[in-house]
């Protein structure tokens, strides 16, 4: 880490130059060193709150400059990719009838090819235009149910869904199904993470930690040569335990987890993980996964996706594509947890 060392002015004493000559030991005289400040900023974005750490250096503006800087930045995702911003980019093209193009930033082509590369990767477990099934289930803005979806009704939703309904040329898009809702909330929180951290990579900074919603990107080390720390949460829906301490190092961090979002009908509990290739909420134990990648994007993906996959599944994937991801599943007596080979390296015991 760089450091901005003030050396004192220090008078060696004609005893001290005996002492030296006599003993023959050699005694370095160190200045003293400022400790580098970290600016701490948090407000509000993308629905969610943002907590900033990052260690300053000469390049960096002030604080409440720097706040304002990341503040428009992250307005831009919004305006963007926000489904809650009927004028948004992604909510005009989700308004356009099949065959009209709209030209878009590069920055929202750039979210949904990864949505839809990872779609591929994940065999269909992440799908960004799983919006009609969400909606239908209760878990968009529509209202809860009042009784549980037919077979029928779902069935209706799923035609709606599926990405081979977009088609991309350059940095305009197209739908070629009618009705077609695309929703990039699984991703979008990640990216608005890693704008941050390019934006505070432009300053070179050597240090700092980045927050949205809680997906997280980290860099270097604090000051002190102290290594950033994320505490992944135990998956229980009454108090907030910590499962595991984890030293990131220079990667992000996405958790995703069904134990906050839910609801019983029937005597049945509804989570709002749908699986797109079903369209029903999962019904397996995987309680939480927390997944490590050098981008908060990719990771907010893939932890979404994982979440559909089941324990199983998930780990085979991890292996096959050597993602550092972590799984907590529920059992009769707590919690099992389970690590990738990626993993590992980053537990702090």
């Amino acid at each position: 880490m760089m450091q901005f060392v003030l050396p004192l002015k220090a008078t060696v004493t004609q005893s001290l130059k005996q002492l030296l000559l006599l003993t023959t030991t050699v005694i370095v005289l160190a200045g003293c060193s400022k400790t580098p400040e970290v600016i701490s900023l948090s407000g509000s974005t993308m629905g969610t709150t943002y907590h900033i750490k990052v260690v300053s250096n000469e390049r960096m503006p002030e604080a409440q400059l720097l706040q304002a800087r990341i503040d428009l930045l992250l307005d831009n995702v919004n305006n963007q990719m926000s489904t809650y911003r009927p004028n948004s980019e992604l909510s005009r093209f989700n308004q356009l009838e099949p065959g009209q193009p709209i030209q878009v930033s590069a920055d929202t082509v750039e979210v949904i090819k990864e949505g839809i590369r990872l779609n591929h990767t994940t065999d269909g477990a992440l799908d960004i235009t799983l919006g009609p099934l969400v909606n239908l289930w209760g878990f968009g803005p529509d209202k809860r149910p009042i009784k549980i979806p037919s077979p029928e009704t779902i069935a209706a939703a799923k035609e709606r869904t599926g990405i081979d309904g977009i088609t991309i040329d350059g940095n305009q898009l197209t739908k070629t199904k009618a009705s077609l809702y695309v929703d990039l909330s699984s991703i979008a929180k990640g990216f608005g993470v890693d704008k941050v951290a390019d934006l505070l990579d432009g300053y070179q900074a050597e240090g700092y930690l980045v927050e949205i919603g809680g997906e997280v990107r980290a860099k270097g080390v604090k000051p002190g040569n102290l290594a950033w720390r994320i505490a992944v949460e135990k998956p229980t829906e009454e108090d907030r335990e910590v499962q595991q301490v984890i030293e990131p190092g220079n990667m992000a961090v996405a958790t995703s987890g069904d134990y906050r979002i839910y609801y019983e009908e029937e005597g049945e509990r509804f989570t709002h993980i749908i699986d797109p290739r079903t369209g029903y909420p999962v019904k397996h134990r995987l309680a939480s996964v927390t997944v490590l990648n050098e981008r908060c994007m990719t990771a907010d993906g893939y932890a979404t996706a994982m979440m559909v996959l089941g324990t199983e599944k998930s780990l085979a994937l991890a292996e096959k594509e050597h993602l550092a991801i972590m799984l907590i599943e529920k059992q009769d007596d707590g919690f099992k947890v389970y690590y990738s080979s990626a993993f590992k390296p980053f537990l702090k015991q």
